[in-house]
């Protein structure tokens, strides 16, 4: 099998956001283990909080691992880590081949992110809807102690702040930050000297996680929607955002490719013994399975998005007591909570 996957980059700031499936898929390829100490850490909470207006008080909702019977939420990982031992996988994995090698191979998977110029080669199309935000991210740390919690705040103008808790760049007191809003904002902050864009960052917060400072550069890239209008052919198959984009304000973006790798390989390992790795029918079975979960991601966080968006006070104040009553429904939660998951 050929694969073609984007190159890890050292400088990357980014913290990807796991649920309890992918570390699984994870830990049977051998990856989760080798991946360091300091690049790892659990949520046991999230708080999750609404907007406000001037005669609006902010929604709230609260999930809670212990509350729910699991070991945690989700766990945060360093994407230049993670990526790195990954890369470090392929490179001692015998059936695969990267495509510059030239090595004939029954079946191509392609991984090359939103911009894959294999898939635009094969004349699939792929027609990212621009949400006009931008996501930066950054690393922070704080003069107290995450205690495993992510919080997320949804802010006037559609801008949706998150903090996840990490290891570096100090243990136990550190978060990977994103935060989308719309391109204009996303350049000024981006823009911003240390001390102002941690004035900003410290107001939109509101203290709850401490004082936070920058522990790292900043780096942004656009948000949109997209889904290639074929993700399979003889011989072929799409995975990850090579297949499909959806806005990161669920974390589920690595999720969902990790998700394509774990059907791709069912599909595969089920296969009858006639059959090739590239048939085409065969590669339909795994079109087919991930059509459902990725549709719905999607379509569930553009919603959200667009939602959180509306700058109506009617809408407003609906959406925060939307999140307060939902709060108080614990099967309600309990099953978001498993759908996340994975489970």
């Amino acid at each position: 099998m050929t694969g073609a996957s984007e190159t890890p980059r050292a400088d990357d700031v980014r913290t990807y956001a796991l649920n309890a499936a992918s570390v699984a898929l994870l830990t049977e390829l051998k990856i989760w283990d080798s991946l360091p100490a300091d690049a790892i850490s659990p949520v046991y909470d999230m708080v999750v909080s609404g907007d406000t207006g001037a005669d609006q008080a902010a929604g709230r909702l609260s999930f809670s691992a212990w509350q729910q019977g699991l070991r945690e939420l989700a766990v945060i990982v360093d994407a230049a880590a993670l990526d790195a031992q990954l890369a470090t996988a392929l490179r001692f994995s015998p059936h695969v081949h990267n495509v510059a090698d030239g090595t004939p191979t029954a079946l191509t998977a392609l991984c090359e992110g939103r911009e894959s110029a294999a898939r635009a080669a094969l004349g699939v199309a792929f027609k990212p809807k621009p949400y006009g935000h931008r996501a930066l991210a950054a690393r922070l740390s704080a003069d107290q102690p995450h205690q495993g919690v992510a919080r997320q705040w949804f802010q006037p103008g559609g801008e949706v702040l998150a903090l996840l808790p990490f290891e570096k760049p100090v243990p136990g007191a550190s978060y990977g930050l994103v935060w989308s809003c719309a391109e204009a904002r996303a350049e000024q902050l981006q823009a911003m000297p240390d001390a102002d864009f941690e004035r900003e960052l410290n107001a939109a917060t509101g203290a709850a996680a401490g004082e936070l400072k920058l522990g790292s550069e900043r780096s942004s890239w656009p948000l949109a929607l997209a889904r290639a209008d074929a993700v399979s052919g003889a011989g072929w198959v799409l995975l990850g955002d090579a297949a499909h984009i959806v806005h990161p304000l669920a974390g589920q973006g690595l999720n969902l490719g990790l998700g394509d790798v774990a059907a791709l390989a069912r599909v595969l390992a089920q296969r009858e013994a006639w059959r090739p790795l590239g048939d085409e029918r065969l590669l339909r079975r795994y079109a087919r399975e991930r059509l459902a979960p990725t549709l719905a991601m999607g379509e569930l966080t553009d919603v959200l998005q667009r939602l959180f968006a509306h700058s109506s006070p009617a809408v407003q104040g609906l959406r925060n007591r939307g999140l307060d009553a939902l709060n108080q429904l614990t099967p309600v939660k309990r099953w978001l909570t498993q759908r996340a998951l994975g489970l």
